[in-house]
This record gives C-alpha cells, structure tokens and sequence, in this order.
C-alpha cells in the first residue's frame, strides 16, 4: 500500500493530499530515511510524521484488510514528542 494512502487510512493524516504534501516537505520519514508518497508500506515499518510542534513515530503493525478497519488497529505509537513553537 502507498504511504499516502496508509497515511490516510490509519487517520494519522485526515487527508490524502496532506499526506503527499507532507512527504514532499520532507515531513515524513520511514525507517529513518526521508519517504516519497508512493513508496510501500510494509508491516513493521516505522513512520515519523513531523507535524511542525510535534513528531510522532509509530510502527505499522498490519495493513487494512477492507473497509471496516480501524485506524487505531493499524500502528503502535513508539514515540511522541513535543516541541517548542520558539514564541
């Protein structure tokens, strides 16, 4: 599955095109490295999404199987971390 689309799926970004635009930005990385949109996603992969006052790092443990997943069902928060908007 395409990260965007997982991205999208699991709630963690509400929208698909934010998704993209986040890749793009260099906002998401996954395994460590900086992550396009179309790259797959596989389970035991780790994504860091850099929301600008916050990064979250969670790790794919399944891929949607149909329309009834949930999001939450999808990833495992490894680590959140606050940061400073330097006001």
């Amino acid at each position: 599955m395409r990260l965007d689309k997982y991205l999208q799926v699991s709630r963690l970004v509400k929208r698909r095109t934010l998704a993209k635009e986040m890749c793009v930005r260099g906002q998401v990385t996954v395994n460590g490295g900086v992550a396009k949109a179309a790259r797959d996603v596989a389970v035991g992969d780790v994504i860091a999404l850099d929301f600008g006052w916050r990064v979250l790092e969670v790790e794919v443990t399944a891929l949607p199987a149909g329309v009834g997943t949930k999001g939450r069902e999808l990833y495992r928060i490894v680590r959140v971390e606050r940061k400073d908007p330097g006001l």
